[in-house]
């Protein structure tokens, strides 16, 4: 059994807050460094939504970016800098925020023009798929869809539902994607209750 604490609005909120704060320093040490790089997941998708409806945006507990294999070795540097400490497990890289961090409080990376499991049907996208805004890189729109779509996950189908919802995607982009990503995005305009 879950030993429960007290509700808390302030904890909720600072929960938000938390996962903002690691983004914009993450953010902020890889611009440093020069290190090419766009925001990805929930957070790509919050940013995209708020531009149409801040009401509509779903927060995430997540901070995933896109860099380059090459980039590594610098992007470490970079984000250890800023206190970061850098993890491999379980096949995934990522930045833990701190030493005691656990792996919800790090910045997840995933690497650019790369499958991220063999199954998948494409690749992700290049970091220069992207649109800057206040000093950051987030990953472009079509090129987040796409992505959303090869993973397709529950949560990934509920992110494009988002971008559905607040108008971004439309019926006009099924013929955007080849075939079966095209399909993916028809059943979820079909379908959005699944």
């Amino acid at each position: 059994m879950v030993d429960l604490g007290e509700f808390s609005l302030d904890r909720m909120v600072r929960a938000v807050e938390k996962v903002r704060e690691r983004l914009l320093r993450a953010t902020a040490a890889l611009n440093q460094h020069q290190v090419p790089y766009a925001i990805i997941g929930g957070n790509a998708v919050a940013a995209w939504v708020s531009r149409v409806d801040e009401a509509a945006v779903r927060n995430t507990q997540d901070v995933d970016i896109l860099i380059r294999r090459e980039d590594l070795p610098l992007a470490k540097t970079a984000l250890e800098n800023a206190g970061f400490v850098y993890r491999h497990a379980a096949s995934i890289d990522m930045f833990l925020d701190g030493p005691d961090a656990k792996a919800r409080d790090a910045v997840h990376v995933i690497f650019a023009a790369e499958r991220v499991r063999p199954e998948y049907l494409l690749a992700t996208p290049n970091v220069d798929e992207v649109d800057e805004y206040k000093g950051y890189s987030v990953l472009n729109l079509e090129s987040l869809v796409r992505m959303k779509l090869t993973s397709n996950r529950r949560k990934d189908q509920v992110h494009v539902l988002d971008l559905i919802d607040v108008g971004l995607i439309d019926q006009t982009w099924v013929a955007r994607f080849p075939t079966e990503i095209g399909q993916r995005l028809q059943t979820l305009l079909d379908d959005p209750s699944g």
